[in-house]
């Protein structure tokens, strides 16, 4: 054997009780599960003395926005320190791939709070297929990626409000059967963004039953998740019968006091689904406030046309005081349907570093300071940032978090932006904060539930075969943590400090973290859907 991970207590990804083992690893993969008292203790060339740690699948974010720190950061500290080896990126209908060079201008002005924009990366790609090819040149993590709907459409029909022509709509059914063809696992949509929020359900439908015949399944951001949360996310459950297509909700919980202590609504619904056989799952993390860009709080119809367009509107006085109005008094489809409360929306981060002034103040905050209205605020802001500006929303519910957190076919998804001044902690936090606040501090889920939201049951919703459990056979994908120690670093005004408690991080069954610091190993590669292209 090549590596013996020596007397660790095995959490395996399936939910059921822990048991100490010793477990051998070779060629990449678990060769070997002895539990205690079962004979002879296995060797290796190199046997490491866990101690008692826990040992469990290397955890799975269903929900990353890493589609391009995965190319500029071979360190990725932000993802492996938390014991994260697998991410789900091309999330919210927006990423790079497949693109053509006209649209590729847009999606990266549209998402440069999400990723930066990236000027410092080679673009050498245009299909799904380059892309995975690209990240298999060597990654710190494994990849999987979701079809965006949103740039798809971009392509097909533009950034247009209207909807698809046969021939629109045909190319789309195309582009996104050869992205499944290439490696994609399912598609993303984003129906608060731009300009995936102009498509009608049947459009969607359309697509999803073109991924369904894949195997894949469709992640939506769907159309509210404040004032008709709940009709939003049935519009999805519905598309998926007609469709046919396994449904992922992302981020999925309610959020703004609309929605205080309405989870249990939504889960009724999601059981009533489930139980009428909709293949069914959501992915939340584990915090109150949510993140965006600035911009995404336009109403749709200011976003029309694509950000050039946009910061036309936002140049525009007539225009822009009808935008104030849809967003301060009716309540914009960008918002959620809420009238946007200044008070709770801050600046996490700017493209441009002249504006670093307003990272850390609400808009309202920033508004008092210089004397001036907060929508003039915002509306400067953007036009300076030129859409680039993230922000963080404080809208959420703690009742809400703990019984979406609970929900039989919950999984765990940072939703974590990489870039700006002070990004959400949830992107450096995630699955620390689960195992040392929710398991260990408040018991909302025993240490062997939330490692199973955690690795087991996203493994199963990707149709990995070998991926997820700690099971003889699968791959050395695993993370060694402490139970009484672990706990996230990160915190909003330290969102980038690492976790503690988590000193061993395997990829393919080489140490890419070890004794808590980074090897320098780059064994992540693309996870491709099952009969496409190879991939790792």
């Amino acid at each position: 054997m090549e590596l013996v991970l020596r007397d660790t207590h095995v959490v395996d990804g399936t939910g059921g009780p822990a048991y100490r083992a010793d477990v051998a690893v070779s060629d990449g993969r678990i060769a070997e599960i002895r539990r205690e008292g079962d004979g002879p203790r296995p060797g290796g060339r190199r046997v490491v003395e866990c101690d008692g740690l826990a040992l469990a699948p290397g955890f799975v974010d269903m929900h990353a926005h890493s589609d391009l720190a995965l190319l500029r950061d071979p360190d990725h500290s932000a993802k492996l320190a938390q014991g994260v080896t697998l991410e789900v990126i091309g999330q919210d209908g927006l990423s790079y791939a497949p693109v053509d060079d006209r649209t590729l201008e847009g999606v990266r002005q549209a998402i440069t709070g999400w990723n930066g924009d990236g000027g410092d990366v080679d673009f050498d790609w245009r299909t799904v297929g380059e892309y995975l090819d690209r990240l298999d040149r060597g990654i710190a993590v494994n990849a999987a990626y979701l079809v965006p709907h949103g740039t798809v459409r971009a392509m097909a029909v533009g950034w247009e409000d209207r909807p698809a022509a046969p021939g629109e709509l045909e190319r789309m059914r195309r582009l996104v059967a050869e992205g499944l063809e290439q490696g994609a696992v399912g598609m993303s949509s984003g129906l608060t963004y731009v300009p995936g929020m102009y498509a009608p359900d049947s459009e969607l439908v359309e697509l999803c039953r073109v991924v369904a015949s894949y195997g894949g399944y469709h992640c939506p951001h769907h159309r509210s998740y404040g004032a008709g949360a709940l009709e939003a996310y049935a519009q999805m459950v519905e598309v998926a019968r007609a469709s046919g297509c396994a449904l992922h909700l992302a981020h999925a919980t309610v959020n703004f006091p609309v929605n205080a202590g309405r989870a249990p609504e939504l889960l009724a619904l999601l059981d009533a689904a489930l139980d009428d056989g909709v293949d069914l799952t959501l992915d939340s993390y584990p915090y109150l406030p949510g993140c965006t860009t600035l911009a995404a709080l336009l109403p749709s119809w200011a976003a029309e046309g694509g950000p050039g367009a946009a910061l036309d509107r936002l140049r525009d006085p007539a225009v822009c005081a009808r935008i104030r109005h849809a967003m301060e008094v009716e309540g914009s489809d960008g918002c959620h349907g809420v009238p946007v409360d200044w008070d709770t929306v801050e600046v996490s981060g700017v493209a441009d570093p002249a504006l670093s002034g307003y990272v850390g103040r609400t808009v309202a905050r920033a508004a008092a300071e210089r004397g001036e209205e907060p929508f003039e605020v915002a509306r400067r802001l953007l036009l300076a940032d030129r859409l680039g500006t993230t922000v963080l929303q404080h809208v959420g519910h703690e009742g809400n978090v703990r019984a979406v957190m609970r929900h039989r076919a919950h999984t765990g998804g940072s939703d974590g932006i990489l870039v700006g001044d002070r990004p959400h902690p949830r992107a450096y936090g995630t699955f620390p904060h689960y195992l040392g606040r929710y398991v260990r501090e408040l018991g909302v889920l025993s240490l062997e539930e939330c490692v199973a939201h955690l690795s087991g049951r996203p493994a199963a919703r990707l149709r990995l075969p070998d991926r997820g459990l700690v099971r003889e056979g699968y791959r050395a994908d695993l993370v060694l943590f402490d139970p009484a120690a672990v706990a996230a670093g990160a915190t909003f005004d330290s969102p980038r400090t690492p976790p503690v408690g988590i000193p061993h991080v395997l990829v393919g069954g080489r140490f890419a973290v070890e004794d808590g610091r980074r090897t320098g190993v780059l064994a992540g590669r693309s996870v491709r859907r099952a009969g496409s292209r190879a991939g790792a």
